[in-house]
């Protein structure tokens, strides 16, 4: 089986390869070789081993729309299906595109949790509850290692926020540590034996994560048995001698890291033990040997799993991922008629989150386009309504685009393809005949022909000296500096406008954007990164959406889909409200003033305040939906599926949030409120959210009809009393009879799903983990088996009972 420890035979080619290196050869191996691999040895037989950022897809070796990927729904979508075995399918999928792509180990999956609302990143990771998450990444590393993928399950840990994510000290308990944030770390370990772990930029109660000797070496290696590689989060590493002996194994990315040359004068030196180093290389070569680069020693897997449809597997996931939260006087599923469609956001999709998880899908299913394809000609209007995107986006739609490389003499000394108005070139990633040594100017050029007459903003994403011109006249020709000293701001940093120009749709223009390539001293690898970016005219705000409201008024049901934007939710920085940007709520509130059977489609990644949501008669979660997500919703809106999922996290406004400080403190910031938080911190401070977590509607009704327990097993008995056929979700928390105000109410110890016609009953088995009964005591620093009366309640929400039984153990 995939993820199994590794043979005799194995261990024993890796312990040969090992011994055939000397050091030097062994301290380069720790060390990437560029951005993205690390280096061939030949002399042992292997092969250089590829990595590349997942998790919704597999982007490869390059960040180029040229090399396109399946894009699959975001994490949170993901467990938002609460299915481990649908997460496996995505796994497998994914394991597909990385052979495609060439690459053997995917940086994925994030099972961070959600702390607090305003983690700029959580799209990227799967719950607030360590027990869903652990389910859900355990069956996606299983997947992607039962293609002979290895995965990296990040970032270990603690890395919940992204404000100060580089230097940041988070405090945090003992206990706070074992029962939430290194327990879906642990359950994965245990049950799907990851190759790989990453560890995080931010220190935990002091030290480091890349040093952390106890986390790594004690508690991950030690108490829980990983015996995979340990690769930094990328420049993460800082000191040769505290990595090496943290259990660091390789330093990414190359060449310019605390390994190499570093690492092998530290041993000549006396200050590492040469033994610490060929720990690291076994690590390495054992990875290599299991996803098949290492000559000699059989890969973990000799059978590949059937090919997988890219398109149809994204689809699925997305429909089975909509959170339906409300549903009054039945607005879903729509009923024959006309449909008002509204929102930017449902002509120009938002389908991933920003940052290392961006992907290039070949092709994207609007809203717009999904309903277009499934509504009878004739029965669907649309208008824009309300604009989220304050900022300029990469240019793209109507953009024709080339990359010319010039030298320092402004002779053209090479070409590149431009899908859009994103270049982004790593290391040797450069086109044919162009060399860092050579190349002093590189220039996007084409044309842009308008969708819109008026007055077009264009402007420059990027640090360095740029030259902007458009339709012959030249905007800027200048130094665009940074704000603020953040080595990532290149890639995270944001747009700047630097011209306004009026065209004619229709037309097309002439655009070119010229940075002098100078490349920054404190990045380990030549990287050269900017994008031209465009902005469609703003109309009067007042005026579409007086003009949604009239459309909304003339049709019989109104559907709006809000939207988050890049500059909300992305890597790099966190949120500082829960607001949906610029006037969608003024939108919504007109569209459902204007007509009652109003449906409301929110298009985030996590969750935003939803003030209107008492005034609309639907409100379907969406999340960031992936390639496919406007059929896929298509699919929900009409009926042809019922929309599958339940709340991953709890969805309420920032006023009420328990956990909101996401910001440190003189470089530290506390987590004050120790295994308190999600759900339980709501519980306990008496806060009613606006949607639960595991709330979730679907198009039929269950009725919940018995519960028996024998042993830790619990089987619940319950009936499709509705219509329609449909999958229920049944949820298994467990509160301890004595109440302690150091512990939880009520936890989830446990889930099933199950599927069901009309009439039809089911049975659903959920096994209580040993786990659910124990906490950590700091005093003893072991985990405690709490005995006594349990109430164990079946649920269809954390706030919606229906079931209950004791248990003694």
């Amino acid at each position: 089986m995939a993820g199994t420890p590794t043979s005799p035979d194995t261990e024993a080619v890796v312990e040969a390869a090992l011994g055939r290196l000397d050091l030097d050869a062994k301290t380069r191996l720790l060390a990437g070789r560029d951005m993205w691999s690390l280096p061939a040895l030949p002399e042992i037989g292997l092969d250089s081993l590829v990595m590349s950022d997942g998790p919704i897809g597999v982007r490869g070796v390059r960040w180029t729309a040229d090399d396109p990927s399946v894009a699959l729904p975001s994490p949170t979508a993901l467990a938002a299906t609460w299915d481990p075995e649908l997460a496996r399918r995505a796994g497998t999928l994914l394991a597909q595109e990385a052979r495609r792509k060439g690459v053997h180990v995917l940086l994925a999956p994030t099972v961070n949790l959600h702390r607090s609302p305003l983690g700029g990143r959580h799209f990227e990771a799967y719950s607030e509850d360590p027990h869903l998450t652990g389910r859900i990444g355990a069956g996606y590393v299983s997947g992607v290692q039962s293609g002979g993928v290895g995965t990296t399950v990040k970032h270990f840990v603690a890395n919940d926020a992204e404000t100060d994510r580089f230097t940041v000290n988070n405090v945090v308990s003992e206990r706070a540590l074992r029962e939430l944030y290194l327990a879906p770390f642990e359950f994965i370990v245990a049950n799907a034996h990851p190759w790989g772990i990453m560890t995080a930029y931010n220190s935990v109660n002091g030290t480091t994560m890349t040093e952390h000797h106890h986390l790594v070496n004690e508690v991950l290696r030690g108490e829980w048995g990983f015996d995979g590689c340990n690769v930094s989060d990328w420049t993460a590493a800082r000191s040769t001698t505290a990595a090496v002996n943290g259990g660091l194994d390789v330093a990414m990315p190359g060449p310019q890291t605390v390994y190499g040359d570093p690492l092998a004068r530290a041993v000549r030196d006396g200050e590492v033990d040469e033994a610490k180093v060929d720990d690291a290389v076994r690590n390495v070569l054992r990875l290599a040997a299991r996803v098949g680069v290492l000559r000699g020693a059989e890969p973990a897997v000799t059978a590949l799993p059937e090919p997988v449809d890219g398109q149809a597997l994204a689809r699925e996931i997305a429909r089975r991922a909509f959170v339906l939260v409300r549903n009054e006087r039945g607005a879903l599923p729509l009923k024959q008629g006309t449909v008002a469609l509204a929102g930017a956001a449902a002509r120009d999709a938002r389908v991933l989150g920003g940052g290392s998880a961006t992907v290039f899908p070949a092709r994207i299913v609007s809203p717009l386009d999904g309903l277009t394809a499934a509504l009878p000609e004739g029965t669907l209007t649309y208008a824009v309504g309300a604009d989220p995107n304050t900022e300029l986006a990469v240019a793209d739609q109507g953009f024709e685009l080339r990359a010319v490389c010039r030298d320092a003499d402004g002779d053209v000394i090479g070409t590149g393809t431009a899908p859009n108005g994103q270049l982004q070139w790593m290391g040797a990633d450069l086109p044919e005949g162009v060399t860092h040594d050579t190349l002093h100017t590189v220039e996007l050029t084409g044309t842009f022909t308008p969708r819109e007459s008026g007055r077009h903003t264009f402007g420059v994403k990027g640090l360095g000296h740029f030259t902007l011109r458009v339709d012959g006249t030249t905007y800027f020709d200048d130094v665009q500096r940074p704000a603020k000293d953040d080595p990532f701001l290149t890639f995270f940093g944001a747009p700047e406008p630097r011209a306004q120009v009026e065209l004619t749709a229709g037309r097309p223009v002439e655009v070119s954007l010229t940075q002098v390539v100078r490349l920054p001293e404190n990045l380990p690898l030549k990287v050269i990164s900017f994008s031209l970016v465009h902005q469609d005219p703003r109309r009067d705000p007042d005026e579409l959406i007086a003009e949604a409201a009239a459309a909304a008024r003339a049709a019989d049901t109104a559907v709006v889909v809000v939207a988050t934007t890049e500059r909300v939710e992305s890597e790099g920085y966190d949120r500082t409200d829960l607001a949906l940007p610029g006037r969608q709520d003024d939108l919504v509130r007109a569209v459902a003033a204007a007509n009652p059977n109003t449906v409301v489609v929110v298009n985030s990644g996590s969750p935003v305040e939803l003030p209107w949501r008492d005034e609309v008669a639907a409100v379907l979660l969406g999340w960031f939906p992936g390639q496919e997500g406007g059929d896929a919703l298509a699919d929900v809106l009409t009926g042809a599926h019922e929309p599958g999922g339940r709340l991953p996290s709890t969805w309420g406004s920032l006023a009420d949030a328990p956990v909101t400080q996401v910001v440190p403190d003189d470089g530290e910031l506390p987590y004050r409120e120790g295994v308190f938080i999600g759900y339980p911190a709501w519980e306990k401070e008496g806060r009613t959210p606006a949607y639960p977590f595991g709330h979730g509607l679907g198009y039929t009704d269950w009725t919940y009809e018995s519960v028996e327990v024998r042993g830790t097993t619990v089987r619940v008995r319950l009936r499709n009393s509705g219509a329609r056929p449909g999958r229920e979700v049944v949820q298994v928390y467990l509160a301890p009879g004595e109440p302690d105000a150091e512990r939880p109410a009520r936890r989830l110890a446990g889930f099933a799903g199950v599927t069901a016609a009309p009439g039809e009953s089911a049975e659903a088995v959920v096994e209580l983990p040993r786990r659910a009964f124990e906490v950590w005591d700091e005093k003893e620093g072991s985990w405690s088996f709490v005995k006594g009366s349990y109430e164990i309640q079946v649920s269809r929400s954390i706030l919606d009972r229906r079931l209950t039984a004791t248990i003694n153990v």
